[in-house]
Formats: C-alpha cells, structure tokens, sequence
C-alpha cells in the first residue's frame, strides 16, 4: 500500500507510529466512537463537543502527548467547537458505563487483529480461555474541588476491576466504580455475567468468595482462585505427595466448600510450599479450581495461578507507559474515563507487540520489548507524524477487515529496529554504601578532593614501583 513519500519515509524511521496510527483509526473509528455514545450513555447527550473528539483529547493526555486536559485543549482548540470549561463539564458528567463500553468495544476490534496476526502466546491450557481479574484503586487525585481542600486525607477518585486476557495481552473488559473506598468484592455481581461456558477464572483471594465460585461453576466455566483465611473448607480426603517444581512443593486434596458450616461446592485445594516467601510473609498458599484432574494436575494449576502475575505487569505498564492515572482529574467520572482511554492505549500496543510476536517470535518480545519504549516512541514521533500526515491521509485503514490490515501490520513490523525498544539490562547488585565522613564544614570543594584523589593515586602507585 503506497501512500506518498511522507508516509514511506515514517514507515522505515519509526515502523511503530505509523502501526499505531493504522491500528486506531481501524480500532476507533470516530463513527463508531459517537454511535457507542448514543447506544450507550443514558443522561448524556451530543450537541457540539462529539464523544470521539473527548476520546482523542484524553487520549493526547495519558499517551503523554499533552501533560494535562487544558495542554491537550489548547492544542485540539481548532477542532473543538466548545469552551475548555465544557469539555471539563463533559469529562466530569461522562457515565462509567459508557468508559466500560469503550473498552469493550476497542478490546473486541483488537481480538480481531490479534487473531489475524497469530500473535498469541502460547496458552497454558490448551483449548481453554483463561481471563485473570484484578483490581485497581485509582491514586489520590490534587485536592482541586471545592469538598477536598482543607483536608488531609487523599481524595480517591474511584476503583476499577479489570479482566485481562493473558494470551493476547490485552484487557476484555472494565468494571469502573465511583467509590475509592468500595471494597473489590462488592462488584463482583457485575463479573458473573462476563463469565463464558469452558474460561478459566484466575483471581487472587481478595475475591475467593463461596457465592462467587459457585457462581462461576453453575455457568460451566472453571475457576484457580487463591484461598482467602474466610473462606470455610471441610476436607473430603488427605493431601497428596509432594511434587517439585520450579517455585516449591506442590500438593492436593478434594475439599467442600461450606457457607454456614454446610458444603456448596466440592473443589481441590492445591497447596504450594514456595522456596520464597512473597511478598505479604507467606511461605505457602492455597488455590481453589474445580478443573478437571484428569486435565490439569496440581503442578498445572499452580502454572495456571502464577499466571495472575501477567495482570501486575498489565497494570504496571498502564502506570509508567500509559498515565492510567491523571492526578489533575478530581471528578470520580472523569478520572475513571481517563483510565478506561489508558486502557484503549494499552489494547492498541496489545496489537503492535501481537505483530511483533508474530514477526520476531514470542520469546524475542516477551524477554527483550520493553513496553516502556514502545510507548515512548508513539508519544513522541505520533504527534509530527499527524502533522506531516493529517487524519484524512489515514482514514483507508479504518474501512480495512481485519484479515486485510493483519498483513499490513506484520510487513510494519518486519522493519522495526528491536535494539530502539529493548529492555533495559537487569540492575547490577547495590553497592554496599561508604561509612560517612564528618567534615565538621557545611559545604566542601569537589576540586580539592578530585586533587586529592589524584595525589592518593600517584602515591599508591609510586609505592607499588618500589616494591
């Protein structure tokens, strides 16, 4: 597909932007954007300010292309029709159901392309789909509304829990929550119904609950949850020899599950021994499945479970890659917006690592991209490429299937350089610090002691040229 001098010489400086580029405009277009709107949203309503515009501004936020709302308006001030305090009041009235709905609507377009691409890790379970819930206070915002000043306690913005599809990487679904004091149990009424016949739910034992496994078992799906200290079990047979493996001892037994003393479910209780403690103090640890023995033995499992840590990293990279979390947004509904475009931003680099795994081999990406410079080099090519290239240049990608952009996006990124986006190496040791020196003086000269470490030398050396 050739698209002008321009647009060749972005391909082969910086393959990435012009990915990302192609990537969003198929993944959100601005029709559809404005359509989920008016599908979605209950109270609010289009009469200038267009919800895809809203999208683009806080996406220039948290992909670091503007540090906050007011540095993206003025630099969008010729494409929005409205002033910056409508956009504020747009931001601040915007209903979490319309930010779950978008990142819904941005996964489902980028599971699509992932699966076209064949960049998907391989799966732990072979034929089953494994989604790893989690939870995420959002941090303390500026204390810029009129009810927070004056106070010392942080004002908490809000709470999400996120479902993270760890073979392709990218985030399926957001449950967003107004209230940063509410705890992650009380929404899991609204994670049942995302449950699907034959997944296996991964969670930690914030949300081991009787109710919620049980809930999942009736809708014939699986779960690996970690065993919370309250949740009531009655042994129904002894514990199996111990195996190795790579992090400790392993072993099972069948259990009920009770409420009120009585068993609601029968499960198997693996137990981990591990060789180090985590970081909480506990050396050993119980997980709840209902998995098939006969397909997932208790080392399998323990696999299964440690797999939860991809949703750590997933929220790590929305932090320092993404700005997940604008601390300037006081309002809980805009806050909460500006996570679920993080999130959109994170899908969207959820398809260039897909090509890349497709192109370089998943070992490759997993061990040596770094999320970190993926992004950084999106934020800041993007913004002079949009120049050079302005959106009508991009809008053929956006009528593109998925199956005819997929090839587009692996010949892209055959020609990415992996030394500009590799990892940092691993830190050497720390270094015992040097015992203090008094200099009985405020201040010293830095030029008198790099002398005097000069002087040092060459007695050292003259010593050693005479013995």
């Amino acid at each position: 597909m050739i698209l002008g001098a321009v647009f060749e010489r972005f391909m082969n400086e910086s393959p990435l932007s012009v990915m990302s580029r192609a990537t969003i405009e198929h993944a959100l277009s601005a029709s559809a954007l404005d359509a989920l709107f008016a599908r979605v949203a209950e109270r609010g309503y289009t009469r200038e300010l267009l919800f895809s515009t809203v999208v683009e501004l806080m996406s220039a936020v948290v992909c670091g292309k503007a540090h906050h709302v007011q540095s993206a308006y003025q630099q969008m001030a010729d494409r929005i029709p409205v002033s910056l305090k409508s956009v504020y009041e747009k931001l601040q009235h915007l209903e979490p159901a319309v930010s779950a709905a978008l990142v819904r609507h941005v996964a489902d377009r980028c599971h699509e392309l992932i699966q076209q691409l064949g960049g998907e890790r391989s799966p732990v379970l072979s034929g089953r789909a494994v989604r790893v819930l989690d939870g995420n206070h959002l941090g303390a915002t500026q204390k810029r509304l009129r009810v927070t000043r004056g106070r010392t306690a942080g004002p908490l913005p809000g709470l999400v829990l996120a479902v993270l599809d760890p073979a392709q990487m990218r985030i399926t679904d957001l449950i967003p929550c107004e209230d940063g004091h509410t705890q992650e149990r009380a929404l899991l009424d609204q994670v049942v119904p995302l449950v699907q016949p034959d997944q296996v739910w991964v969670a930690d034992r914030n949300f081991c609950t009787a109710e919620f496994v049980s809930r999942i078992d009736q809708r014939g799906a699986f779960f690996a949850i970690r065993r919370h200290g309250n949740t009531t079990l009655d042994p129904a047979g002894e514990w199996t020899p111990d195996v190795r493996t790579a992090t400790g001892w392993v072993s099972e037994r069948p259990v009920w599950v009770c409420v009120g003393g009585e068993p609601v479910l029968r499960v198997r209780c693996v137990r981990v021994r591990l060789d180090h403690p985590t970081g909480d103090g506990d050396a050993e640890i119980e997980i709840l499945t209902n998995l098939p023995e006969d397909e997932a033995d208790a080392v399998v499992v323990a696999v299964v479970y440690r797999g939860r840590w991809a949703i750590e990293g997933a929220f790590h990279e929305l932090t320092v890659a993404l700005r997940c979390e604008v601390n300037t947004l006081g309002y809980p509904k805009a806050a909460l917006f500006g996570f679920a475009v993080a999130v959109v931003g994170y899908n969207v680099l959820a398809v260039l690592k897909a090509a890349m795994r497709a192109v370089h081999g998943a070992d490759t990406v997993q061990k040596d991209v770094s999320g970190y410079y993926v992004a950084l080099e999106w934020a800041t090519v993007y913004p002079g490429m949009m120049i050079a290239l302005p959106p009508a240049e991009w809008v053929v990608f956006g009528t593109l299937s998925a199956d005819q952009l997929a090839p587009q996006l692996r010949d892209w990124a055959a020609k990415i350089n992996l030394k500009k986006v590799q990892k940092a190496p691993p830190r050497k040791p720390t270094k015992q610090k040097p015992p203090r020196i008094n200099d009985n003086s405020p201040h010293v000269s830095t030029a008198r002691l790099l002398e005097d470490e000069r002087k040092s030398s060459r007695t050292k050396i003259k010593a050693r040229k005479q013995e």
